[in-house]
C-alpha cells in the first residue's frame, strides 16, 4: 500500500485528499497542510516509487505502470481508511491521476481540484516526450528532469518551483524514473477523452497566468464543460501551490466550502 499521513478535524466530516505529480512527493504539499486542516479531514499520498511508497525486497509495485493501476493504489488508500466520498487536490500529472478516479469511481469524488492541469500535450510537449523516450535509457534521469523542468518553469519566479521538484526527483531511482515515464504512451488518448467527457463533478483549475504549456487548453476544456470554474494566479507558473501558496489556498478553501 502507499504511503500516507493523514490530519482528523475535530468536527468536520469532509475529507481532501492531496495529489502530487511525476517526481514529486506529498512534501510539496507543505504549504497547504496548516490551513486545510483547520477546515477538513486531510489525506496526503505518495505516489508508488515517491516519497515514503518505495519498492521492497519484494518489489510490490513491480507490475507494469498504467493509470488504472497508479489510480487503484489511491482508491486502496481511501478504502483503507473508510473513507466514502472526498475532494481531490491535485498538481501537474497528480490531476490527471484525479479525472481518471473520478471516471472509474465517480461516487468516490465530491470535487476536483485541479492545479497546473495537464489536458493536453502541445506539440512542444509532445516533442519533449519523444526526446525523453529516446534517452531515457542513455541520458541520466536527473538530466532530462532538470530540462523538462526547467522548459515547464522557465522564469525567475518559478525557482523555488523547480528546486523543489528536481530535489523531490533525486529521490527517485533511473528505473523508476522510466517506469512513470513510460505512461506517456497513454497519455493522450486519456486525455482526447477527458476533454471531450463532461463528468458532471465540480471542477476548480488553479492555473498560473505563465503555465504556457497547458493553461490555452484549459481555457477551451472550462468553456465546453459545464461543472468547470477557472481561477487564473497572476505571476505564477505551474507549480501554483509554491509559487502563491496563499492565494492558492484561500480561493481553493472558499471553493470546496461552498460545495453542498
Amino acid at each position: 500500500m502507499l504511503h500516507y499521513t493523514k490530519y482528523l478535524h475535530q468536527s468536520s466530516k469532509e475529507w481532501v485528499t492531496f495529489v502530487h505529480g511525476a517526481g514529486g512527493s506529498s512534501t510539496i504539499w507543505y504549504k497547504q497542510v496548516r490551513d486545510f486542516k483547520q477546515h477538513f479531514n486531510v489525506l496526503l499520498l505518495d505516489l508508488r516509487g515517491h516519497g515514503n511508497s518505495k519498492p521492497n525486497i519484494k518489489d510490490a509495485f513491480n507490475d507494469k505502470y498504467t493509470f488504472d493501476s497508479i489510480t487503484d493504489d489511491i482508491v486502496e488508500v481511501i478504502d483503507h481508511e473508510n473513507i466514502v466520498r472526498s475532494h481531490f487536490v491535485g498538481i501537474s500529472l497528480g490531476t490527471i491521476l484525479i479525472r481518471n478516479i473520478a471516471e472509474k469511481h465517480p461516487e468516490r469524488v465530491a470535487s476536483m481540484v485541479m492545479g497546473g492541469a495537464i489536458m493536453k500535450l502541445n506539440f512542444r510537449s509532445q516533442v519533449l516526450m519523444r526526446l525523453g523516450v529516446i534517452f531515457k535509457s542513455i541520458v541520466p534521469y536527473l538530466w532530462l528532469y532538470k530540462f523538462f523542468a526547467f522548459v515547464i518553469m522557465p522564469n525567475k519566479n518559478h525557482k523555488e518551483s523547480r528546486s523543489l521538484f528536481v530535489r523531490e526527483a533525486k529521490k527517485l531511482y533511473q528505473k523508476e524514473f522510466i517506469r512513470w515515464f513510460k505512461l506517456t504512451s497513454e497519455i493522450n488518448p486519456l486525455l482526447r477523452f477527458f476533454r471531450s467527457v463532461d463528468i458532471k463533478i465540480p471542477t476548480y483549475y488553479v492555473m498560473g497566468e505563465e503555465d504556457y504549456l497547458f493553461l490555452p487548453t484549459i481555457r477551451k476544456v472550462v468553456k465546453a464543460h459545464q461543472t468547470s470554474e477557472l481561477f487564473v494566479v497572476e505571476d505564477c507558473g505551474h507549480v501554483v501551490n509554491v509559487e502563491q501558496p496563499l492565494v492558492f489556498n484561500k480561493a481553493v478553501i472558499g471553493y470546496l466550502s461552498n460545495i453542498n
